[in-house]
């Protein structure tokens, strides 16, 4: 398997698993693009999951690193084992926002360490995918072809809405009837700013 001249992400990976021990285990971090691109990448990667090296994915959350912005995954490989079964873990959303980059907590952390220790299917977190499952979806490693994170938005209640846009045009009339009690208070000598009191307070109660 010879990794594609342009794109040297298969060939650190395919080094890596050739230097493995028969029992090792490895994970390699990567851009989201192994997980899908075709051509010779694709051949590569139907071959692995054939062989049933890979064995985990896990997708990182966007901006954590410092020399680029965009997210990343670890994929995670073993050179034998039992069974061609790949886990998917979504941690796209464990981190922790900052200025400059975000940053996964050591919360964030366990709790993939625990999702990736269970293996098996946790709703919007992982899934254990059969090795069909990956055979239909033409070896494409994607996840959210597998995870489904989707949040549904709460339903905007309009009635309670209404009532709130109700008070607050209460509130503006009523703060608006104060200020306009309190400008009719002021007086002053100079009959110009009188005049320009009154016309701003003629302004406000149109």
């Amino acid at each position: 398997m010879l990794a594609p001249k342009s794109k040297a992400d298969y060939a650190f990976l395919l080094h890596g698993l050739y230097h493995l021990k028969s029992s090792g285990t490895m994970a390699i971090v990567l851009p989201h693009g192994v997980l899908f691109r075709g051509a010779a990448e694709g051949k590569i990667r139907e071959k692995l999951l054939r062989a049933g090296n890979i064995y985990a994915v896990i997708g990182l959350p966007a901006n954590l690193f410092y020399n680029t912005s965009i997210p990343t995954c670890i994929i995670v490989l073993k050179k034998h084992r039992d069974g061609r079964d790949v886990l998917f873990i979504d941690a796209s959303r464990k981190f922790e926002k900052g200025k400059k980059q975000n940053a996964m907590t050591d919360e964030h952390i366990d709790s993939v360490i625990e999702l990736y220790n269970r293996r098996e299917t946790v709703e919007k977190e992982s899934f254990l995918a059969e090795f069909e499952d990956i055979e239909k979806n033409d070896f494409n490693l994607n996840i959210p072809r597998y995870v489904d994170n989707f949040e549904q938005e709460e339903e905007i209640d309009l009635n309670a809405l209404l009532n709130d846009m109700k008070q607050t045009e209460e509130e503006i009339n009523r703060t608006q009837g104060e200020f306009v009690s309190m400008m009719k208070d002021l007086t002053s000598s100079d009959a110009g700013i009188n005049q320009t009191l009154n016309d701003l307070i003629r302004m406000i109660e149109r």
